[in-house]
């Protein structure tokens, strides 16, 4: 009785498991920006998550025909862009709240595939935490302005990661999400390496580095695929919606950012959309065979 219980929570362990070990990461690598800065600290995260996973995965053993290798290249610039963008967001606004802006990227790209009217409902709720973050009015608890612009831009390269990433959801998942993060390294670390200088190579930094990349990176994914094998695409999403409240808490716990009534009530309407929308795509794609997309 008792491993079949363990095993009905297995999978909701395992997607806890994987929003609070990215979310440790992230506050953990944050702690490195008074060292190398943002971008050094991009570099380093994902630099070494892609070799951590290029050494699990090998993807060379699996050939590439010239659409799949295009389709890696978009997948993997996208993907670096968006960790680039959203390390520049948390010098200036909170973790969760940064998150929670950040989700409005692939809500949209959710939304826009769909028609059905109770999406209107998901969209409003996505705009209204919009709305109750962005800085309408200067004063101590606004947000930075730029801090917003940089978790936006994160945002729709967050959009374009999953558009990209629906055109390599043929291949073998450790082949694509290694030659992806290949692609994303090679398009940050340049960057991290100008602004951190001779500091990145700092050996205690670099082990650091390491850690945080195998925190965020390798953690998060190998519990994923435990869970994805045991959910539907629909449950998956509304379970991962809780990863703007997991990263509040975090800052919270770990970087001590204090968020405000207003601010929390904006992770709630965005959780709710987020949750919304995986549960009612859910339900149209049992209803519709035809209408499953591939992530």
């Amino acid at each position: 009785m008792l491993s079949h219980r363990f095993a009905a929570f297995l999978p909701l362990l395992a997607v806890l498991g994987s929003v609070t070990a990215l979310g440790i990461g992230t506050s953990f690598a944050k702690q490195l920006f008074p060292h190398i800065g943002s971008l050094g600290t991009t570099a380093l995260r994902v630099g070494f998550s892609a070799l951590l996973l290029l050494l699990l995965w090998r993807p060379w053993r699996w050939p590439l025909s010239r659409n799949d290798r295009q389709a890696i290249l978009y997948y993997g610039i996208a993907l670096g862009l968006m960790n680039m963008l959203f390390y520049l967001s948390l010098r200036t606004i909170p973790f969760g709240v940064a998150v929670a802006i950040e989700f409005s990227g692939p809500l949209t790209v959710a939304l826009l595939s769909s028609r059905r009217p109770v999406d209107f409902l998901w969209l409003a709720l996505c705009i209204i935490g919009l709305g109750l973050l962005l800085p309408w009015n200067p004063g101590d608890a606004a947000l930075d302005p730029m801090g917003v612009v940089f978790a936006l831009a994160a945002a729709v390269f967050w959009g374009a990661y999953i558009i990209f990433g629906k055109r390599v959801g043929h291949l073998h998942a450790g082949q694509s999400v290694a030659l992806g993060l290949s692609v994303a390294a090679l398009t940050v670390v340049p960057v991290g390496i100008w602004q951190a200088g001779a500091a990145l190579w700092d050996p205690n930094i670099l082990l650091f580095g390491l850690g945080v990349a195998a925190v965020s990176s390798a953690i998060p994914i190998s519990l994923e695929m435990v869970a994805l094998k045991r959910l539907s695409q629909g449950a998956f999403g509304i379970m991962t919606s809780m990863e703007p409240a997991v990263a509040a808490l975090l800052g919270l716990m770990m970087l001590n950012e204090h968020l405000s009534v207003q601010q929390w009530a904006a992770i709630v309407f965005t959780m709710s959309a987020a949750a919304g929308s995986a549960f009612t795509s859910s339900n149209n794609q049992s209803s519709d065979a035809s209408a499953k997309v591939m992530m």
